[in-house]
Order: C-alpha cells, then structure tokens, then sequence
C-alpha cells in the first residue's frame, strides 16, 4: 500500500505541476498575441505618420520661392513682435518699479519731515 500511495501522490503532483506548465504556457501564448497585435498596429500608425511627413515635405518642396519668402517674411515680423512685447513688458516693469521705489521714499520724506515739525 505504501508504494502505491506513493505513487499516487507522485502522479497528483505531476499533473499539478503540468497542469501549472500548460497554464503559464497559456499565459505566455495570450500575452505574445497581444504584443504581437500592438506591434502591428503601430508599425501601420509609423506607416501612417511616415507618409504624411513624405507628403507635408513634398508640399514644402512644391511651394513656390516667393511665398517662402512671404512666410519667412511673417515668421521674422513675428518675432519682432515678441522682442518688442518682451521689452515693453520689461520697460513697465522696470517703471511699476521706479514707482514703487519713489512712491516709498516720498512717504518717508514725509514722515521725516512731520517729526522734525
């Protein structure tokens, strides 16, 4: 009796263990399908992107050297724009500032010049 409980008990843990096996190759098996349907649909969305970069530099290309010009005309005047923004907004500050600092020392003059009264 103890050898054949012995091996029932060998058998019962084979056919744990296979069955463990065949769950994880299961698993594996679900998992590289998944990949492997993600991995196609981004190659097609590389694909994708790939051709409208093709087509938005074949349109650059096809652009006429005049309105290259003009846009690179506008580019330039808006940039401009921005420095002079940028400087102004300098300027105010630098002048809220001014003010500020002036405004501070007033009322301190003041205030010197009601205690020496």
């Amino acid at each position: 009796m103890c050898c054949h409980q012995a091996s029932f008990a060998s058998l019962r843990m084979t056919q744990s263990v296979s069955f463990r096996i065949t769950r994880t190759a299961e698993d594996v098996a679900q998992m590289l399908n998944a990949l492997s349907q993600r991995l196609v649909k981004l190659e097609q969305r590389m694909e994708s992107l790939e051709l409208q970069v093709r087509q938005q530099r074949s349109e650059a290309e096809s652009m006429p050297a005049e309105e290259r010009q003009r846009l690179d005309e506008v580019d330039q005047l808006l940039l401009d724009c921005q420095e002079l923004l940028n400087s102004s907004e300098l300027a105010s500050d630098v002048v809220s500032e001014s003010a500020a600092v002036l405004s501070h020392s007033s009322a301190n003059e003041s205030d010197h010049e009601a205690a020496a009264a």
